[in-house]
């Protein structure tokens, strides 16, 4: 729908040029100033929340001045910006005219009080103006010196940069104290003299041996400015934007610490979603409401965003850290109902689904599982377990081929990595115990030990059990996890399917005796092959002995303690990621045109719309948007295109005619089980892993983890070197130089 303008005759609408057009103001005062000057009576009476969401003025109304085009595709008011331009007497030349924006009369006390308030108003720009020139006039010029130091410190934001974006971390494996220049800080500063920076190299010229090492207050000081410069620009967007998503990735080590990494999902205003890092969270082992609190001080208090405004959050936890992760979820909804809970498009949902069951036989299995990804990621291991899949599977060279194109990279991560395991357990328990046994002396003694660890979980026959039964039951799952990662048309399906996938499990729930009994034999089966006895776990054989209990049959015993809880685990987690909202929400998915078309345009969106009927800038118009929505493209031409995901349909021409759609749109894309196109969405989540790869835990550090993932992001020298200056004069920096010179500090991991 176009902006029409609420001045008193002026017929100027937003489709009819490039003219701007501005919102009422939200603060009270400049908002009744605005109504008064535009003369309209009927304003008067609303609200100037209700005004800054339905009514605009169009830029003729402003003096030039005021307006300011911030870049070809943006222009702003200023702060103080009035209108005073205004057409109050052409309707009276033709009285015959009907009016929809009446003009009030004004009496001899409102004249005064507007000449009145006018006159301050100039009085307070004019002096407004007059301290700005003053201001210009009496900048100081900058200094030889001054000029001298921001080439410095650009060089050092530069390196910086450099070194964020290569993933070198500020200090080498192993500086000695007999060698201390061989951090890679400090090889870079001298590279870069060296090179001919002329900044650098003055500046270390002209002092003392050991102030050419930084302190790690100054690289920290340095960092911290690069590093919030550059989210700064990121979360920019996020506020104009204002509805996001909030992703939590696994926790990770940082210099020795647990942070959790925070994700923010959003709409930029060129109507492409996006996923960044924005920042890590410190997590040790405490209580999930004082998680909760530094999550929220960290988006409120420090970034100036609103959890009202947060419209989903998916966390990828494993481990021990899972269990407190959904406890943190609850309380977040609990405080912001529309922030659903969700999981998240870059983790397959039976991937999901076994990390949350709180089950220590089942962590096991996932640990084993993330620990054989990570061990066969090297091209010699790898290599191993093809020729041990080929030996195992040389009378079957077909199977052997396909499992080897199953073990592919990233195997682990798949909606059937519990199927591809169970089928290469044999072979990969051979080749992880040649690996182990290391005859040849291939591997080196770290390598071996690791194939040792991964020898004993799999030899175990709890494990093997559990591999089955969690094979088994998420089978039911598995198409409907792919259809949730797959196009907005398969999403839109598994949204509905959710009913049947529930009736499977509820069906194999109420006759688990027949089903067991069918799994167990096969984990009989996998473990005769591997030459594993049936057994029950030593533990519980040990509590069973010291409480006198009699004998327990291993069929039963896994039947209680591993299928029973393994099922209503994976019933009651699908049933809490999925509840009513989430799924409205997801059924929602019917305003994206191609799912209208395969509904045959019979679609109710209204009927899921209250979800997020307070988003909307006009609910009240929704049902007969929609209509129209539905019209436009049921009648569309027979060569136009129905579009097929969000992001095509946000990137209509017209869409912008249709705002409750263009909104709604909007923050259904930010729900973290939507996908992002183009594989774009787990590019955030795939730049910090590889960082994480690269980079050993002790060298680590916050800001350059940020920096790295972030380097798509514009960054600003001239504004770096600004807010350092700012922040940290050079009469203060130079103090704590010498400080540490006296104290011979030098570079150090911050």
């Amino acid at each position: 729908m176009p902006n029409f303008c609420a001045a008193p005759n002026c017929t100027r609408k937003s489709t009819q040029s490039d003219l701007a057009f501005f919102r009422f103001p939200r603060d009270p005062e400049r908002c009744r100033i605005w109504v008064e000057n535009c003369r309209r009576a009927d304003l008067e009476a609303k609200t100037s929340d209700q005004l800054n969401k339905h009514y605009r003025l169009c830029a003729k109304h402003f003096d030039p001045a005021m307006v300011c085009k911030t870049s070809p595709y943006r222009t702003v008011l200023k702060d103080t910006a009035i209108p005073t331009i205004f057409d109050l007497t052409s309707h009276l030349k033709n009285p015959h005219t009907r009016h929809r924006k009446q003009i009030k009369e004004l009496t001899d006390e409102d004249i005064r009080r507007m000449k009145e308030r006018r006159l301050a108003s100039t009085q307070q720009t004019a002096k407004t103006d007059q301290d700005g020139m003053n201001a210009a006039e009496n900048e100081p010029q900058l200094s030889a010196e001054e000029r001298e130091y921001r080439d410095y410190l650009r060089s050092l934001f530069e390196i910086l940069l450099m070194m964020a974006k290569q993933g070198i971390p500020l200090a080498a494996d192993r500086v000695s104290a007999a060698d201390l220049k061989s951090n890679n800080f400090q090889a870079l500063l001298d590279f870069a003299m060296n090179a001919g920076d002329k900044a650098l190299r003055k500046r270390f010229q002209t002092t003392a041996v050991n102030s050419e090492y930084l302190s790690a207050a100054q690289q920290s000081q340095l960092l911290d400015v690069c590093e919030n410069t550059v989210r700064e620009e990121m979360l920019m967007e996020v506020r104009e934007s204002r509805f996001f998503s909030l992703v939590t990735g696994d926790l990770v080590d940082l210099a020795g610490e647990k942070h959790l990494p925070l994700f923010l999902r959003f709409v930029n205003q060129l109507n492409v979603l996006r996923e960044e890092l924005l920042d890590f969270v410190p997590f040790v082992d405490e209580d999930e409401s004082l998680v909760v609190e530094r999550i929220e001080a960290q988006l409120t208090d420090r970034w100036g965003l609103s959890m009202e405004d947060c419209r989903g959050q998916a966390h990828e936890a494993t481990g021990t850290s899972t269990t407190k992760m959904k406890a943190v979820a609850v309380l977040l909804m609990e405080k912001y109902p529309l922030a659903l809970h969700m999981p998240c498009s870059h983790m397959a949902l039976n991937i999901h689904l076994a990390n949350n069951l709180p089950f220590p036989n089942v962590q096991i299995v996932m640990e084993t599982l993330r620990r054989i990804g990570a061990f066969f990621k090297a091209p010699s291991t790898q290599e191993e377990l093809e020729k041990a899949i080929w030996t195992y599977y040389q009378k079957n060279e077909e199977k052997g081929s396909a499992l080897i194109q199953s073990c592919g990279s990233g195997w682990m991560e798949q909606h059937n990595a519990f199927d591809v395991l169970l089928e290469i357990l044999p072979p990969l328990l051979l080749c992880v115990d040649s690996i182990w046994d290391n005859s040849d002396g291939q591997f080196s003694s770290r390598v071996s030990g690791d194939a040792y660890s991964i020898a004993e979980s799999l030899a175990d026959f709890e494990v093997i059990v559990t591999i089955v039964i969690l094979k088994n039951v998420l089978t039911f799952t598995r198409a409907f996890g792919k259809n949730l990662q797959g196009e907005t048309l398969d999403v839109f399906s598994a949204a509905n399917s959710l009913t049947a996938v529930l009736h499977s499990l509820n069906e194999v729930n109420d006759n688990i005796e027949v089903y067991h009994e069918f799994w167990f034999e096969e984990a009989v089966s996998v473990a005769a092959s591997m030459e594993i006895a049936v057994s029950i776990p030593r533990l519980f054989l040990r509590k069973q002995r010291a409480a006198d209990m009699g004998e327990i049959q291993a069929e039963p015993y896994f039947k209680e303690y591993v299928t029973i809880p393994v099922i209503r685990g994976i019933m009651q987690e699908v049933e809490d990621m999925f509840s009513d909202t989430n799924l409205k929400a997801l059924k929602c998915l019917t305003l994206v045109p191609a799912v209208m078309g395969q509904m045959k345009f019979n679609t109710s969106e209204e009927n899921h719309a209250e979800v997020y009927r307070t988003d909307l800038p006009n609910p009240d118009t929704l049902p007969a948007e929609l209509h129209c929505w539905r019209i436009k493209w049921k009648h569309r031409g027979k060569e136009v295109r129905l579009p097929t995901t969000i992001q095509e349909t946000l990137q209509l021409p017209d869409v912008k005619f249709f705002p409750n759609v263009n909104s709604f749109l909007k923050v259904l894309s930010t729900l973290p089980a939507l996908k992002l196109e183009d594989g774009r969405g787990a590019a955030a989540s795939r730049r910090l892993r590889a960082y994480l790869d690269g980079v050993p835990p002790r060298q680590r550090n916050k800001s350059l983890a940020v920096l790295h993932v972030n380097t798509h992001v514009k960054h600003d020298l001239d504004v770096m070197v600004d807010q350092y200056c700012r922040l940290y004069p050079e009469e203060d920096t130079e103090a704590e130089s010498e400080d540490a010179a006296g104290d011979d500090i030098v570079t150090t991991v911050v």
